[in-house]
This record gives structure tokens, sequence and C-alpha cells, in this order.
């Protein structure tokens, strides 16, 4: 019975395509994957990263970025035990050097008293959301990360150490701070913020947050 042999000339082209449509699909299935991951949580990373900076441009520009270095590392990266900790880590990294360095340049131009002229960020976010963002730019960076990872990221005390590399009790007494400051400033708008325990570092994970 004829046929094409693995040796020949034509076996091997034919290996070659069934590998080429082989990967073809791969590719596809990877692509959906990953659009699936953006769309399902790509919002959640903005109103975290602008719950640390104030700056919702700045939070949706550091958003894409870390999701477009992460569907160029997708092989990579799909592989983690939490691919949105890994995309969550680079965008508030790349979001607070950054507004870092403007801060700093803005203290530089109050000093020299050169004025800003600067357009309000792009976007309608709650007027919830906006006065809660505007407490939390009055706690030092330290506590105001540990407060927006947990409130905002709904993430667990001990999570918030592993991603910040701090011991879980300095973690627990910045929040303990943290909601101390928040006090008189939210008053009783947000008992959420305020009087939520953290007692129990291992707490399910999504059962508080800023919304």
């Amino acid at each position: 019975m004829a046929g094409v042999q693995p040796g020949t000339l034509a076996g091997r082209r034919e290996g070659r395509e069934h590998s080429r449509r082989r990967g073809g699909r791969v590719g596809e299935d990877r692509t959906r994957e990953f659009d699936a991951f953006y769309r399902g949580t790509a919002h959640r990373v903005v109103r975290l990263v602008h719950a640390t900076t104030g700056d919702l441009a700045l939070a949706q520009e550091s958003t894409q970025e870390a999701y477009a270095r992460a569907w160029a590392d997708w092989g990579r990266v799909r592989t983690y035990t939490d691919p949105l900790s890994w995309v969550r880590t680079v965008a508030r990294r790349a979001a607070v050097s950054e507004w870092r360095r403007a801060r700093n340049r803005t203290e530089a131009h109050r000093q020299v008293a050169v004025p800003e002229a600067g357009a309000g960020p792009a976007g309608e976010p709650g007027a919830d959301h906006v006065a809660v963002v505007a407490a939390l730019r009055a706690l030092p960076d330290e506590i105001r990360e540990a407060m927006v990872l947990f409130y905002v990221g709904d993430l667990s005390v001990d999570r918030i150490a592993e991603e910040t590399g701090s011991p879980v009790g300095t973690v627990k007494a910045r929040l303990h701070r943290g909601r101390q400051r928040l006090r008189p400033l939210l008053a009783t708008d947000r008992p959420d913020l305020t009087d939520r325990r953290t007692d129990d570092p291992t707490r399910e994970e999504g059962s508080r947050g800023i919304r």
C-alpha cells in the first residue's frame, strides 16, 4: 500500500506542515487565553494603581505596559501560580516610580515658583473612589501601599508581605496606622477602611475592598 514514509522528502515536508499547523493552533489558544486574562483583570489593576498614585492616566499607562510585558513573555508568565500578581507588581512598581519622579519635579517647580499647567486625568472614576484616593494620598508611601493592596487589591496580609518583601507584623502595623490616620479624613463615610481588623492574615481574599 502506497503512503508517505517518514524518512522520505515528502514525509519530512508533511511533518513540518503538521508542526506548523499545530504551532498555529497553540498560538491561537494562547492568544485567546491572554485576551480572557486581560479582559477579566485589567480593570482591577487600574483601580489598584490609581488608588496608589492618585493619577488615573498614569495608572492606565502603567497597566497597559505591564500587560504588554506579560504578553511578550506569556509562555513563561502563564505558568506562574498567580500571573495577576506578576502583572500587578509590574504595573504598581512602574507607576510608583514614575509618580515619585513626577512628585519630585513638582516639588522642584514649587521651590522656584514655576506654575504647573496640567489637564486633569482622563476618565471619570466614581466620587466615592475619588474621595478615598484623595485620603490615601495623605498617607506615607509604605502605609498607603499596604492599605491599597489590602482594601483595593483584596490581598491577604500574608500576600501583601510577600509582594512587598515586608514582615507580616510590619504589614499589620502599617494597616493599623493607616486606619488610624484615615479615620479623621473619612469620618464615618467608609467604615470598611477604618474598622476592619487584620488579626487573621489568611482571611479569604476578595471579601473587602473599595468599590
